[in-house]
C-alpha cells in the first residue's frame, strides 16, 4: 500500500507505564507508523510530557520526506495526542490531523471522579490532584485548547471501564462547537478496543480518506 501519511503514534498506559497497543494496525491504512517515548508521571510532571511529544513530533516530521504528519494515541496517549493536534508542534496549524482512542480528557468532569476516586492518574501525571482553577489542570484539560479547527478521530467503547465514554461524547461537542471536522465513534466494548475490529477500523479509514489525498 501506497504511504498517505506518517502518524506519531504515543502510547497510553496513565502516564505511569506503557500499554500494548503500538499502532502497528494503523498501517494497514496508508500509514508509517512512528512510535514516541515520553517521561512518565514517576519521572516528570506535566507538562514535560508534550515536551517530549513535541520532540517526537519533529523527529516524525524529519523523516517523513514530505508526507503529512498526524499524531494518535490510545488512552492516555490519546490525550496527549490531542494536545498535540490542538496546539500543534511549533505551530498551531502544522499537524494534519488527530486521532484519539478512548482519552481521558477532563480529571474534573464529574464522571471521572466518580469513576477513577482513589486512583487517578491525573494526579501522577499534574504531581497533585486536579483541582478547578490550578494552572496545571487547567492547561492539561483538552477543551482548553480546542479552535485550530484541525480534524479530529475520536473512538469510545461505551463500556469502558477505565475512561468514561462521555468524556469522548463532551469532546466532541467542543469540537464541534468550535468548528473542527470530527469523526466520533461511540460504540460497544470496553476499554483498549482492538484497531482491527471492522466497526474500528472502518471509520478510521473514513477519517483518514477525509484528510489525506488517496
Amino acid at each position: 500500500m501506497t504511504e498517505r501519511g506518517v502518524l506519531l503514534w504515543i502510547h497510553g498506559g496513565g502516564w505511569r507505564a506503557r500499554s500494548a497497543e503500538d499502532g502497528a494496525a494503523l498501517a494497514e491504512h496508508g500509514l508509517r507508523v512512528f512510535p514516541a517515548t515520553y517521561r512518565l508521571s514517576h519521572q516528570a510532571h506535566w507538562p514535560a510530557q508534550l515536551d517530549d511529544v513535541r520532540q517526537e513530533a519533529r523527529r516524525a516530521r524529519a523523516a517523513a520526506g514530505g508526507l503529512p504528519l498526524l499524531v494518535g494515541g490510545d488512552s492516555a496517549g490519546a490525550t496527549l495526542a490531542l494536545h498535540l493536534a490542538l496546539r500543534g508542534v511549533d505551530r498551531p496549524d502544522d499537524v494534519t490531523a488527530g486521532l484519539a482512542w478512548w482519552p481521558p480528557t477532563d480529571p474534573l468532569a464529574a464522571d471521572w471522579r466518580r469513576l477513577r476516586a482513589g486512583d487517578d492518574p491525573w494526579a501522577g501525571l499534574l504531581g497533585h490532584p486536579p483541582a478547578a482553577g490550578d494552572p496545571a489542570t487547567v492547561d492539561a484539560i483538552v477543551t482548553t485548547h480546542v479552535g485550530n479547527r484541525v480534524p479530529v478521530l475520536l473512538v469510545h467503547g461505551t463500556a469502558d471501564s477505565a475512561v468514561p465514554a462521555s468524556q469522548t461524547v463532551a469532546l466532541t461537542t467542543a469540537l464541534l462547537t468550535a468548528g473542527h471536522p470530527v469523526h466520533a465513534w461511540v460504540t460497544h466494548g470496553g476499554h483498549a478496543l482492538d484497531l482491527r475490529r471492522p466497526d474500528v477500523a472502518a471509520v478510521t479509514a473514513a477519517f483518514l480518506d477525509t484528510v489525506l489525498a488517496r
